[in-house]
């Protein structure tokens, strides 16, 4: 059963990323009705070239090799298409799926994997951070594109995460990356200061004259 459950997860991961190709083409964002969106893809347009480019690479190349072999050319150009397919796919999700910030929640996004809905009032502190080292913490979650975070939010109670493979993960500081952090954490304290003046309560009247 744990091994279906894994399989399951598997096939509905890649099924969001062949998706989110049709998305990114009609320019059509996931999930950001009703609040702010921020991107964090684009530290990472490069590498993801690199890896496209050498995917197509790969595939004239084998195409050479199996030029002699014509029924395992077409297993191995199904399977190098596909992978290209998958490769546009991350890309294409962490262009549609951003960061969304709203009156209540902040939603820290990477890609089709991690979708994390983190209420402001769960929120100690922000600040931003430049992070290129991450080490494996109890109780941290890093969400690092090309290699680096920018943003830390440190959180006054735990928010459960749930792992690629479905494991639960409570977690007390998150660090995440956005083009533009600066907008982000600017954004985020202004909609905390909002929400706890709409939410502090009245004072007391006076005694009446």
């Amino acid at each position: 059963m744990k091994a279906l459950r894994v399989l399951r997860r598997l096939f509905a991961h890649e099924v969001r990323l062949l998706a989110s190709i049709a998305r990114w083409a009609a320019r059509r964002p996931h999930g950001v009705e009703g609040g702010r969106s921020f991107g964090y893809a684009r530290g990472q347009g490069a590498m993801m070239f690199g890896i496209a480019f050498v995917c197509v690479l790969e595939s004239v190349c084998m195409a050479v090799l199996l030029r002699n072999h014509p029924a395992v050319h077409r297993v191995v150009l199904v399977l190098d298409v596909y992978t290209l397919l998958l490769v546009v796919g991350m890309h294409a999700a962490a262009v549609t799926r951003p960061h969304v910030l709203d009156g209540t929640v902040l939603r820290i996004r990477r890609a089709a994997h991690v979708d994390l809905r983190v209420p402001l009032s769960a929120i100690a502190s922000v600040r931003r951070e430049l992070v290129t080292t991450h080490e494996r913490s109890e109780g941290r979650l890093d969400l690092a594109m090309a290699a680096q975070t920018t943003i830390t939010l440190e959180l006054a109670a735990p928010v459960r995460h749930f792992t690629f493979l479905g494991r639960p993960q409570d977690v007390r500081l998150i660090r995440f990356h956005a083009d533009e952090p600066d907008a982000l954490v600017r954004d985020l304290r202004a909609v905390r200061e909002l929400t706890r003046e709409r939410t502090a309560p009245s004072p007391t009247p006076g005694r009446p004259a």
